[in-house]
């Protein structure tokens, strides 16, 4: 195939990556810099294409690649925008200090919240808690499997309520 050949192939096929671009990125510039790099990719790469086969295949497979590695290689990263004038990268490496103060705080909330749990919905919510399985725990209060699931379940609504107003 010759290069005039497979440009005019190229262009003929060009337009269904961009639908495709914003699919994938969600934001129309980063679409058409990424619509760009796909056609950049597909020309200095056409040695590699096989006359007869589906381009469009071979080049939603291109963008797709491109988009995958720039993902990855965005949150290897893991840097953020500055907002100023000159938008410069940040290392967004920031250390963020436990508080052993705060944290033994919302422990003894929650072990309050559990000790006010009706003891019907205590009891199994606490061997749950301790890593027990489900027909475990029903076989142990000699209970059916389904009204343990379901204490267990409105135990952790209730504590979800209890907690949340903290």
């Amino acid at each position: 195939m010759s290069a005039a050949e497979f440009d005019a192939i190229l262009l003929n096929n060009a337009d269904f990556l961009k639908p495709f671009a914003i699919n994938l990125t969600r934001d129309h510039e980063a679409a058409n810099d990424l619509f760009q790099e796909t056609l950049y990719k597909a020309l200095s790469n056409k040695d590699k294409y096989n006359a007869g086969t589906n381009i469009r295949a071979w080049l939603f497979t291109i963008m797709r690649n491109i988009f995958i590695n720039n993902y990855r290689r965005k949150v290897k990263q893991k840097t953020i925008l500055d907002s100023s004038g000159n938008e410069f990268l940040l290392n967004y490496r920031q250390v963020t200090v436990s508080n052993a103060a705060e944290s033994e705080i919302r422990i003894k909330e929650i072990h309050e919240a559990i000790r006010q749990l009706p003891e019907i919905f205590k009891t199994p919510f606490l061997l749950y808690f301790d890593g027990y399985k489900y027909h475990e725990i029903a076989e142990a209060l000699q209970e059916p499997l389904g009204t343990i699931k379901s204490r267990i379940h409105f135990a952790r609504k209730l504590l979800r309520e209890q907690i949340s107003r903290f």
